[in-house]
C-alpha cells in the first residue's frame, strides 16, 4: 500500500479543477485529427449530389474498420446504443410471456430493451468479484419460456461468454432452438476475452459510442457486431424505416460522426492501454488496504477499465460507503459513482413491471460497490493523488 510519505507528496498535487467526475463527461481524448475529420466530412457534404448521406463512404468505412477491430463479419452503425439494444431484442420477435435473462446489477438500458420488444425480464445474479452474469444462476432460472441470455460486459470487463453460450446450447427452446447470447458492451469497447475482442462471441453485441464511453462519435452513436447475415440485414434495414421488409424507424449514424469514429477507433488501443496502466498502478498502491477490494481481472480477460470498480468491506455497506464517496468529492475533488445497484432499486418503472427480486447477492453488492474516477488523460500524478485521497478518506472513516 502507498506509504504515508508518498501519500503526503501525492496530495501536494493541486486539487483537480474542475474536479474529476465519477464518469467524466468525455471518456475519450479528442484532438485536431477529429476536428479535421469532421470538417472534411462537412465540406464534402456541400456537394448537393452527396450531402450527408446515411449510406455515405465514411459510414461504410467505419463499419468495416470496426468489424475488423472486433473480429466479426459485420458491424452496423446506429445513432446510439439504446436503439441498438432495441434492435437486438426486436430481432428475437418476442411474444407475450417470452423471457430474457438480464443481470440485475446493471444500467437500465438492457432491461428496458427487453420490455420495449414485448418480452419479460428475468433478473440474474452476478458474480461477486467480476459483477458479470453468473452462468450457474442463469441455468437455475431457465424455463420453457426463456428466449435469450442477455449479459452485460460490466464496466469494461467481459462477461463469461463461452460458459453462457454453453448454457444456451444445453437448454434449447422447444421452437426456436439454441438460446442466443446477446452482449451489451456499452461500457466495454476495446476489452478482450480469451485472445479475442469483446464483440466476437455471441449472436450479436451492442456497443455505445456515447460521450462518456471509451471512444465516442461526437457524443452519441453505437455499433452492432455480428457474424450472422440475417442479424446484419435486419439491423441494417431496420435502422432506416425497415427497408420495406421490416418495421423500423430512423436510427442511422451521421456521416460526420462516422468520420470522427474512424479516427477514434485508431486511437482506441492507446486509450485502453492508458486505462489499464492507471488501473494496474492503483491495484499496487491500494494493495493491503483492508476496507477496499479492488477490481478483479480474470486471467482470460483484458479489462478495458471503463470504470475502476471497487467494493467497501461488508461492514461499510450503505451509509458508510456513501460517506466515503462524499468525502472523496468534497475534500479532494475526486468523483466516484455507484455503478450499479440492481436496476429494480434505481428505476421504479422496472420495479413495477419486472419485480424486485429478492436477489441477495446483487442487493448486497449494490450497497458496497463504488467506482473511482479513471480516464486515459489522467497523469501518473493525478492517479497517485486519487489513490492517496482514497486512503486518506478510508483512514478518516476508521476514526469516525
Amino acid at each position: 500500500m502507498m506509504d504515508a510519505n508518498r501519500r503526503r507528496k501525492a496530495l501536494g498535487h493541486p486539487k483537480p479543477e474542475p474536479p474529476w467526475k465519477g464518469e467524466p463527461l468525455l471518456g475519450a481524448v479528442y484532438g485536431e485529427e477529429e476536428i479535421e475529420a469532421a470538417v472534411a466530412a462537412m465540406r464534402d457534404s456541400e456537394d448537393v449530389s452527396r450531402g450527408f448521406g446515411f449510406t455515405s463512404e465514411p459510414i461504410v468505412k467505419f463499419q468495416q474498420e470496426f468489424a475488423a477491430f472486433a473480429g466479426t463479419k459485420h458491424a452496423v452503425a446506429v445513432n446510439s446504443a439504446g436503439p441498438g439494444l432495441d434492435l437486438a431484442m426486436r430481432y428475437l420477435r418476442l411474444q407475450p410471456g417470452d423471457e430474457v435473462i438480464v443481470p440485475a446489477v446493471n444500467y437500465v438500458a438492457a432491461s428496458l430493451a427487453v420490455l420495449g420488444a414485448g418480452g419479460q425480464v428475468v433478473w440474474g445474479e452476478v458474480d461477486e468479484r467480476t459483477f458479470e452474469l453468473d452462468p450457474n444462476d442463469v441455468e437455475e432460472k431457465l424455463t420453457p419460456r426463456t428466449r435469450a441470455i442477455f449479459p452485460v460486459h460490466m464496466n469494461g470487463l467481459s462477461a463469461p461468454m463461452d460458459e453462457l453460450i454453453e448454457v444456451g446450447r444445453r437448454h434449447p427452446h422447444d421452437t426456436h432452438g439454441t438460446l442466443p447470447v446477446i452482449g451489451d458492451a456499452a461500457r466495454a469497447c476495446g476489452g478482450g476475452y480469451k485472445g479475442t475482442r469483446i464483440g466476437q462471441r455471441g449472436l450479436m453485441t451492442v456497443f455505445s459510442l456515447h460521450t462518456m464511453k471509451n471512444m465516442t462519435t461526437l457524443g452519441e452513436g453505437g455499433m452492432i457486431t455480428t457474424d450472422d447475415d440475417d442479424v446484419e440485414e435486419f439491423c441494417r434495414l431496420s435502422r432506416m424505416f425497415g427497408g420495406g421488409k421490416y418495421w423500423g424507424t430512423s436510427n442511422v449514424m451521421t456521416k460526420v460522426q462516422a468520420a470522427v469514429g474512424s479516427v477514434q477507433l485508431g486511437k482506441l488501443k492507446g486509450f485502453i492501454d492508458a486505462r489499464r496502466r492507471l488501473a494496474q498502478a492503483r491495484d499496487e498502491l491500494l494493495a493491503g488496504l483492508p476496507e477496499i477490494t479492488t477490481p478483479h481481472e480474470p486471467a482470460d480477460c483484458e479489462h478495458s477499465y471503463y470504470l475502476y470498480t471497487c467494493l467497501v468491506k461488508p461492514e461499510w455497506a450503505g451509509d458508510k460507503r456513501d460517506r466515503l464517496i462524499q468525502l472523496m468529492d468534497a475534500e479532494y475533488g475526486v468523483g466516484c459513482v455507484v455503478a450499479n445497484p440492481p436496476c429494480y432499486q434505481s428505476n421504479a418503472f422496472l420495479a413495477e413491471r419486472c419485480g424486485t427480486g429478492p436477489l441477495p447477492r446483487s442487493e448486497a453488492l449494490g450497497r458496497r460497490i463504488f467506482c473511482v474516477s479513471v480516464h486515459p488523460a489522467m497523469t501518473d500524478a493525478d492517479n497517485e493523488y486519487a489513490v492517496a485521497a482514497l486512503i486518506e478518506c478510508v483512514e478518516r472513516l476508521r476514526r469516525e
